[in-house]
């Protein structure tokens, strides 16, 4: 019994040590990770170029360039939408002023706060001009920092990609040698799909969300179509969040009871279908985690790394649930990170019946 107990310490302690080197160590482990999960993505790309007889380097070079127009081409789509807004800038400040009025009045018939103690409260909470620019230029520094980081790291673990993995197969034995192959192999598809996979949900979800955005006179439908879309690289919180936003804009507009339920109900809908046919098809059995741990991993994702760590988190937890199915005594927790079997038989039911429905449709 204290051999076991000492073995429950010795691991409680050592989760406890590896919990604070990531949180001391984000600065330098956060970009790491980040620019590690994005070369996985473009792994294929360089493969394909250098069997075709590219250098190595410029194959890595054309991935950079690709991955650079991508994140170019989804902030182009977001900015144009945010002028055609920024174009309605006075009427949603003076739509704002009369709800911030109404508000105002509700709190004094209700509440007996009067409005003079509202302004003072106000005022009070109100940061100064000068915090504010320094907490944005902070910021602008640490994007900008660890934007460049992202990308270095990105083209020379492409680059010494293969280094790397003759490292990892040096640490093992000769008889661990094709388990670790496998660990390798692994954990590298998983983030490929995982990636592959969210980005193809993303483009149906901002189909899905377009159509019904614009069947029910939502404005600027399309940029809140994407805004959902991208958020949906948080789950449960993501998708939420967008909704909220839109139904906050949309009354901002003077949109009435009827289009704010209409929202809902589109948001409904959509989920309804990203998680029975969409999330079963695109993503796949082998990157799904259960609900359980999708929320424990996104919350200690956002206590270790903050808002990097919740859109890391899914990912990482798919690796680690692929490392533990490799090795033996981590099996359970793979298991148990793992989706239920119930869950499994849903999708596989769902995937049953759209088999036949394009069977009897050809």
């Amino acid at each position: 019994m204290s051999i076991n107990l000492n073995s429950i310490i010795k691991k409680l302690l050592a989760i406890i040590l590896l919990v604070i080197i990531l949180i001391y160590a984000k600065s330098f482990l956060m970009p790491l990770v980040i620019g590690g999960i994005l070369a996985t993505l473009f792994m294929p790309l360089c493969n394909k170029l250098e069997s075709l007889g590219v250098w190595r380097i410029l194959a890595v070079f054309i991935s950079l360039l690709t991955l650079l127009a991508v994140f170019g081409a989804i902030i182009a789509m977001l900015s144009w939408k945010v002028s055609e807004l920024y174009n309605e800038f006075d009427l949603l400040k003076i739509q704002a002023l009369k709800t911030f009025s109404q508000t105002q009045t509700y709190l004094f018939e209700n509440f007996g706060i009067s409005l003079e103690k509202q302004s003072e409260i106000f005022n009070n909470e109100k940061p100064s001009l000068a915090g504010l620019m320094q907490l944005t230029a902070e910021s602008l520094k640490n994007l900008i920092t660890n934007l460049i980081l992202i990308l270095a790291y990105f083209f020379f673990l492409l680059y010494s990609r293969q280094h790397i993995k003759q490292f990892f197969m040096k640490l093992a034995k000769d008889n661990q040698r094709s388990e670790m192959e496998k660990i390798l192999k692994g954990t590298t598809q998983v983030s490929q799909q995982y990636l592959f996979g969210l980005a193809k949900m993303i483009v149906c979800l901002w189909i899905l969300y377009g159509i019904g955005f614009s069947i029910i006179g939502v404005k600027n439908a399309f940029f809140f179509a994407i805004l959902c879309g991208l958020l949906e690289i948080i789950p449960f919180i993501g998708n939420i969040t967008g909704t909220i936003i839109t139904v906050l804009i949309a009354a901002l507009h003077g949109g009435n009871l009827t289009l704010m339920f209409g929202i809902v109900i589109t948001y409904s809908i959509v989920q309804f279908i990203q998680g029975w046919v969409l999330e079963p098809l695109i993503l796949g059995p082998q990157v799904k985690i259960n609900p359980l741990f999708t929320i424990i991993a996104l919350v200690i994702g956002d206590w270790i790394w903050g808002i990097p760590g919740i859109l890391l988190a899914i990912p990482i937890a798919a690796m680690i649930k692929i490392i533990c199915d490799h090795i033996e005594p981590l099996k359970p927790y793979g298991f148990l990170i793992g989706d239920m079997n119930s869950a499994k038989k849903s999708e596989n039911k769902i995937q049953g019946i759209l088999k036949k429905i394009m069977q009897t449709t050809k």
